[in-house]
């Protein structure tokens, strides 16, 4: 996707008309590369940019995290756009590259890194493994009950929230329309292609249509018959008081990454909950301490009882957090998939209509260059990668309208 292949698409598709739904970091990063090249853009969500899980989630850009394939592919592409991505978008995106590291307690919890690193660095992700020591020499505020950690000093942050503005003020500063406060509440239809969409007092007519609403993609996909295998996975965050310098980089645990990967709905009855620690810092001082994975429908009330499971793992990582007060917590509904990976392309079966959702908590990674594959995607110019292994009717059940 260089430059000679943009400004050959700008001039080309100078008059074609996308409206993104979604305003999260998926939609608006779409919105923005979609104006960049040239294309006409409405930039719709029911209420306001990230106000969905973009808004309700961490600050975690993490390689070493994803399984190798695909998905790791692209988060490694989209990892070298966020390099130069405050430059490009004129924004403080709040981008650190300061690493991150898995913490683990248990010799099991050690065998099962062993693996993860090898596969990881097989896939060229400089992961190592460290001892407890190395561990606490980086992380001062570590138990000493952690025997070994992971580490990568490519791992990276953001501010989600700024991410995503960014992204939607560079698209309408390009010429991009924005609807917020605006529900799809329908599709304007003609046969088996989609031509716009309808919000509640206006029609707006286009040549594509991308849908980016994360878990509530799949609920206006029913308007068209269409089934899509994305489910709310609730994740629940601690915010603790403002304190100076604690954490360096991002932290999980092995549990997290055990949880992240159980992909089947059944097991987790193991624990209901999904615990494992994620923490990392925001610039103002604040610690985000997660996380759980539930599959609790499109629930979003916070539970004491997660609270209070999340606080266990913390303190017994960082024991100085036993004396931190908690201000609030808040819950986001990551966009599961059977197979762990994004949903990004076409709607088989119906033309002009766009899927980029599914991303689960690879989101804030992956938005970058979902964006700039859809954009390529939506206009019918090559994607850049094979999406194939994102495609809608990968799924075993047939992802078609019925009685078709």
């Amino acid at each position: 996707m260089g430059k000679k292949r943009s400004h050959g698409w700008r001039r080309h598709h100078v008059s074609y008309k996308v409206i993104v739904v979604g305003g999260g970091l998926i939609g608006s990063s779409t919105a923005y590369y979609l104006a960049k090249f040239g294309a006409e853009v409405t930039l719709v969500d029911a209420k306001d940019i990230a106000s969905g899980t973009s808004g309700a989630c961490d600050r975690a850009i993490m390689l070493q995290s994803k399984k190798p394939g695909p998905t790791l592919d692209l988060a490694i592409q989209s990892a070298s756009v966020y390099e130069t991505l405050e430059e490009e978008l004129e924004a403080d995106l709040e981008y650190n590259k300061a690493g991150g590291m898995i913490v683990i307690e248990t010799e099991e919890e050690l065998k099962a890194m062993e693996e993860m690193v090898e596969r990881q660095q097989k896939a060229g992700i400089g992961v190592r493994l460290i001892s407890g020591e190395e561990a606490r020499e980086r992380q001062p505020a570590l138990s000493k009950n952690i025997i070994a950690s992971t580490w990568w000093d490519q791992d990276a942050e953001c501010n989600p929230l700024h991410v995503s503005f960014a992204y939607a003020n560079a698209a309408r500063r390009l010429g991009a329309e924005l609807k917020l406060r605006s529900p799809v509440t329908g599709f304007l239809r003609e046969k088996d292609r989609i031509v716009g969409v309808q919000l509640n007092n206006e029609k707006v007519y286009a040549d594509a249509v991308v849908l980016a609403m994360g878990v509530w993609t799949p609920l206006l996909l029913e308007q068209l018959d269409i089934e899509l295998p994305i489910t709310p996975r609730r994740g629940q965050i601690l915010v603790t008081e403002q304190l100076d310098k604690v954490m360096h980089g991002n932290v999980l645990s092995a549990a997290y990454i055990a949880n992240k990967l159980r992909r089947n709905q059944g097991k987790q009855a193991e624990d209901p909950y999904g615990i494992g620690l994620a923490i990392g810092q925001t610039h103002s001082g604040q610690l985000l301490i997660g996380g759980s994975r539930q599959f609790a429908g499109y629930e979003t009330d916070t539970d004491p009882e997660v609270t209070r499971k999340i606080a266990e793992v913390a303190v017994r990582a960082f024991p100085m957090l036993a004396n931190v007060r908690i201000i609030r917590t808040f819950t986001g509904l990551r966009p599961y998939t059977p197979d762990g990976m994004p949903v990004l392309g076409p709607v088989p079966g119906m033309e002009g209509i766009f899927v980029a959702a599914g991303h689960e908590g690879d989101g804030i990674a992956l938005a970058p260059i979902s964006g700039k594959v859809m954009a390529n995607v939506a206009c019918g110019e090559d994607p850049g990668i094979d999406i194939r292994p994102f495609s809608m009717d990968r799924f075993q059940e047939p992802v078609t309208p019925k009685g078709k």
